[in-house]
């Protein structure tokens, strides 16, 4: 057997779809790789709204890092901490002060909210760009409608409100409407009409601003078909605790806030003393390679490609791949490939048999056909037979007829919730 050891070394950071995709490539490489992310799992993003909003469980979307070593014995998987980098050195170093030296390094450690500096976002907003933030909006959720339902006093429903009008914001906002009106109403009585309410804040004159102008039209008509309002024009100017502030001076009462807008870097990459580009992303050549650095690549969202490419899954992917194709050939003593990006198409779910799809930039879709296409889309993309089953079942039994009449929710712990007594003021 040959020594493992003498072989080049490969890291690769963050175990999204780009790290994932640059791993895969490496199969058949003579290296030996190290993935390292600081979690053990794999988080499928798209679908974590569904998650948010009590239509999937965290373990459908989710898929444990270390299986890849089933069909990858090369890699090796490192649940750590990329704190700091000493390329000079060609070396990392990790949370625990642990320094790994590499041959190449992939950088695909993803990106993370960003509040633009918004007063209060952070504090009383929700973020949903990780499983257990996804599992805190859905607790949360449940524990303010119990909170509302057991509250004499009060006699309507809860108010939530998603800032930002992307795909996102307006599938979570979907998703809670379908929540709301297919099992919710008759699962509160003691609230007075709707259990809760749903509005959509976005900066602008229109929701889905990266699709063409007829899908967005249809995703706000059905949006508001669905009782989500859309509040547009004037941003966020401030969140406060039970209310959201906008640019104009409107207040717009808000029991539950979820913060469905902005991506920027970890704070960790400032230290790095990489070359930056727009929203202080890394910049990087067309071959992925970080300018200044031929032996370290970047891909997936942290990435600032010349083309400027979007913060989605499949540039992801397909950068991710030729980042490890690209390491493969230098090994191999040949010269890199430029990143010729295709572009697949977007495509967001408002409801059941409401979605939009926009493919290849040439065809466009909408109504049961996109919705579909959207479903075979996200199963496919996942990782594991396992998850592809488990979620599609899921989403049946969420949006197929006949199941979406009589929905239940998944639910996590919810405390009990006692009315005070008239002595306790």
């Amino acid at each position: 057997m040959s020594d493992q050891s003498a072989l080049p070394h490969v890291v690769v950071v963050g175990g999204g779809f780009a790290g994932i995709s640059a791993v895969k490539a490496l199969a058949d490489a003579p290296v030996r790789i190290t993935l390292v992310d600081r979690r053990v799992y794999n988080t499928f993003n798209p679908l974590l709204y569904q998650v948010a909003t009590g239509g999937l469980n965290p373990g459908n979307v989710t898929y444990f890092l270390r299986s890849l070593r089933i069909k990858q014995p090369n890699v090796r998987v490192l649940h750590e901490h990329l704190v700091g980098l000493d390329a000079e050195a060609r070396r990392i170093r990790l949370l625990n002060d642990e320094w790994i030296d590499y041959d190449y390094l992939v950088l695909a450690n993803g990106v993370t909210t960003h509040y633009f500096g918004t007063p209060g976002a952070k504090e009383h907003a929700f973020a949903m760009y990780s499983r257990s933030q996804a599992l805190k909006i859905r607790d949360t959720l449940f524990v303010r409608l119990e909170k509302s339902a057991s509250t004499p006093t009060r006699d309507d429903g809860l108010r939530v409100v998603v800032v930002g009008g992307g795909s996102t914001g307006v599938e979570v906002a979907g998703a809670l409407a379908e929540l709301r009106d297919q099992g919710l109403r008759p699962a509160y009585p003691e609230i007075d009409g709707e259990a809760f309410s749903v509005t959509i804040v976005q900066r602008g004159e229109e929701v889905l601003k990266n699709f063409h102008p007829r899908l967005r039209r249809y995703a706000a008509e059905q949006l508001r078909r669905r009782d989500v309002g859309l509040h547009l024009g004037p941003g966020v100017a401030e969140v406060h605790p039970d209310s959201v502030e906008l640019t104009d001076g409107t207040v717009i009462p808000s029991d539950l806030t979820i913060w469905a807008t902005g991506v920027s870097p970890h704070a960790e990459v400032d230290a790095w003393d990489l070359p930056r580009g727009r929203a202080g992303r890394i910049s990087v050549g067309a071959d992925l390679r970080v300018e200044g650095h031929d032996r370290i690549f970047a891909a997936g969202d942290i990435a600032a490609t010349p083309e400027e490419l979007p913060q989605l899954a499949q540039p992801a992917i397909q950068g991710g791949s030729l980042a490890g194709k690209n390491v493969a050939a230098l090994v191999a003593g040949g010269t890199t490939a430029d990143l010729k990006y295709l572009d697949k198409g977007t495509m967001a779910i408002i409801g059941r048999r409401a979605a939009i799809a926009q493919v290849f930039d040439r065809a466009d879709f909408t109504g049961g056909f996109a919705w579909l296409l959207w479903l075979f889309v996200h199963i496919m993309s996942l990782i594991g037979s396992r998850n592809r089953l488990t979620t599609f079942t899921g989403l049946v039994v969420r949006y197929g007829f006949p199941f979406y009449r009589r929905p239940v929710p998944i639910v996590g712990d919810v405390p009990s919730m006692r009315p005070k007594k008239p002595d306790e003021g």
